[in-house]
């Protein structure tokens, strides 16, 4: 199956093809940028070069979230649309799991952080096992310090990716450590291998997937501020 994957959920855009779990081709951009601006020329050039019509797109996978409000809504827009245009089906991934399939490496636990401001990161916890991908920890919003503890205490071997922010700059525990930087962001590839044996939406399903925030928009938290309930 051709599958077009995307992930919009930080700062770098991530566009790719895979084909029956083959990686044709994955482009990331971050070069400041609006997704709104650079995802569409980044596909147009991506298909050029390869020479795979749009057309030929079976399924569009599409990272879900957390991450970014605005990336994540520009990302699911846009892959509705396309989903929708081209008669392809879409599935949704959970960024932070789609990110455990850049270290396909058992026994190390693999800790995705993505920026959840003020301080605290969005994380959940996985390690590989038998060529599959298990969760050990939900997903959740943690501080710097919370985070590292909680990863302590599993009493594993842990790489940290994603967002890492402060967590770069400070010493780590023996045990945990920063991933190389060319595995550590969200990877178009991964989200389309995290789609694999998911059932794709079609039709008019393909409107029904929502974006996982976790937390509300800042922009709610100061209404809500200042319109309180009686």
């Amino acid at each position: 199956m051709l599958t077009l994957a995307l992930d919009t959920a930080t700062g770098v855009c991530t566009v790719g093809l895979v084909r029956d779990g083959n990686v044709l081709a994955e482009y990331d951009i971050s070069v400041g940028l609006t997704h709104s601006e650079g995802l569409m020329p980044q596909l147009d050039q991506m298909f050029d070069r390869t020479g795979i019509k749009k057309e030929e797109i079976e399924r569009i996978a599409v990272s879900m979230g957390p991450g970014s409000f605005t990336g994540l809504r520009i990302g699911l827009a846009a892959a509705e649309a396309m989903a929708y245009a081209w008669g392809c089906g879409i599935c949704g991934v959970n960024t932070l799991q789609a990110m455990a399939y850049n270290i396909p490496v058992d026994g190390v636990v693999l800790a995705p952080v993505l920026d959840a401001q003020k301080g605290n990161y969005y994380t959940a916890f996985y390690i590989w096992e038998k060529g599959e991908v298990q969760e050990l920890q939900p997903v959740e919003m943690a501080d710097g310090k919370t985070l590292v503890q909680q990863l302590q205490a599993l009493g594993k071997p842990v790489l940290i990716m994603g967002e890492c922010g402060k967590l770069l700059k400070q010493e780590l525990p023996s045990g945990i450590a920063i991933a190389p930087e060319q595995v550590r962001m969200p990877k178009a590839s991964s989200v389309a291998l995290a789609a694999e044996g998911q059932e794709a939406l079609t039709g008019k399903d393909i409107f029904t997937l929502r974006p996982y925030y976790i937390r509300k928009s800042e922009a709610e938290e100061l209404w809500e501020k200042r319109h309180p309930k009686a």
